[in-house]
């Protein structure tokens, strides 16, 4: 009784381990290669595999010499079945054995295996081994291994084939040989989403125009990346048209700002930057910054006074009234606000409406050490420097004598 219970306990645990290791990937069966090869005396051939899917991550071969009226007994493809998935053959040459054919005829060649066809063209014609991803220098009758993406170089992350490369060692007969290469697709992978292709991504990511404007934007990037590998299979985004591609990015990158604005950090470096460029006098490059956090709805009075402040020394009157406007809204007694906006209804020769809220202020500081008329003087020379038109200024420093 203890012995039945526990055999179906153990039936139990091998058939779930099974079924999570093939939910991890599948052997393509569909797109393996078997082709029955006749090498002539004393030459060297070269066959190129079948196309290797994507989302290839590790093969399995098997190399069989045949005498002339054998057969295969069966196929790697057959034998595969009863292997979940390639971890044991990856291993060590133990597991290999289990796949070797059982038959095998008398004849032995060399083989070696390369990851590209200039490689294996050379191969044929001088035996040059110095390139091969991997060489069996021994003559064998038959051998079998798997190779994985970790640990091989004839398995490149965008190379789509192998090229193998045989030598026979007969002086007068030709030779048959059997070549069976199975690829074991990764399921994640198999959308084209492998290392060197999210790295491409990440690095087109970082010179879009809203990535330019983070001071850190790998996070903004990672983000935008996992849904772009969500929506697309990757040979699938490389197949859109130029426009597409950036109306993708825009698109995913907005819904990315959203959801990275959760925590103000990202804000924080945006305002630190604009301040920074205000300070260099690179007033365009800091609209571009604050003009992100008042897009997003994130603005506080001070970033509308900044952005305010920029259109100013840009000379956009219209549109820095219309974004102090937008902060006086929020907080009408900060006197930096005012203070920029009776300035650009002076650039804008709107004196009257600028003469108010002079006048207004006039008897209060703008913050703890300075007084609104010391900050009016000071922004006049800044102004002058800049060449704004300064037609009216003495009249508003007459106004506050």
């Amino acid at each position: 009784m203890n012995i039945k219970h526990t055999s179906f306990v153990l039936l139990i645990s091998l058939s779930v381990n099974t079924l999570f290791a093939q939910k991890d990937g599948y052997w393509d069966k569909e797109r393996a290669t078997k082709k029955e090869i006749i090498v002539s005396a004393r030459d060297r051939f070269i066959f190129k595999t079948e196309e290797l899917p994507v989302g290839t991550t590790e093969v399995v071969y098997r190399i069989t010499l045949l005498d002339q009226n054998q057969e295969m007994a069966n196929s790697l493809v057959s034998v595969l079945k009863s292997i979940p998935d390639p971890t044991g053959i990856s291993q060590g040459s133990a597991g290999a054995v289990f796949l070797l054919s059982k038959i095998s005829g008398e004849d032995k060649c060399k083989y070696a295996i390369f990851s590209n066809e200039i490689s294996a063209s050379d191969y044929q014609k001088n035996g040059t081994t110095t390139k091969a991803c991997y060489e069996q220098n021994v003559p064998v009758s038959q051998d079998a291994k798997g190779l994985s993406v970790d640990k091989s170089l004839c398995i490149l992350p965008n190379s789509n084939a192998m090229w193998f490369g045989f030598e026979s060692k007969n002086w007068i007969m030709n030779q048959k040989i059997v070549l069976e290469v199975v690829p074991w697709v990764n399921t994640r992978l198999s959308r084209g989403w492998n290392l060197e292709n999210r790295k491409l991504i990440l690095n087109q990511c970082k010179t879009t125009d809203l990535a330019k404007k983070l001071i850190n934007p790998d996070d903004f990037c990672v983000c935008v990346l996992d849904k772009l590998q969500k929506e697309y299979k990757f040979q699938e985004f490389q197949k859109l048209l130029t426009v597409e591609k950036s109306k993708a990015y825009t698109d995913f990158g907005n819904s990315c700002l959203k959801e990275i604005g959760t925590s103000d950090k990202i804000y924080s470096d945006l305002r630190n930057q604009a301040a920074n460029l205000v300070q260099q006098g690179k007033y365009a490059e800091a609209i571009d910054k604050i003009g992100i956090i008042v897009i997003y709805g994130k603005a506080n009075p001070l970033d509308f006074n900044t952005l305010g402040y920029s259109y100013l020394m840009t000379k956009q009157y219209a549109k820095a009234i219309k974004t102090l406007k937008e902060g006086e809204k929020i907080d009408d007694s900060e006197l930096l606000i005012q203070m920029n906006l009776a300035h650009a209804y002076l650039l804008n020769n709107d004196f009257k409406s600028a003469k108010l809220i002079y006048k207004k202020y006039q008897s209060q500081n703008v913050t703890d050490s300075i007084s609104w008329t010391q900050k009016v003087k000071s922004d006049f020379e800044t102004f002058q420097k800049a060449g704004l038109p300064s037609d009216n200024f003495k009249r508003v420093l007459k106004l506050l004598e």
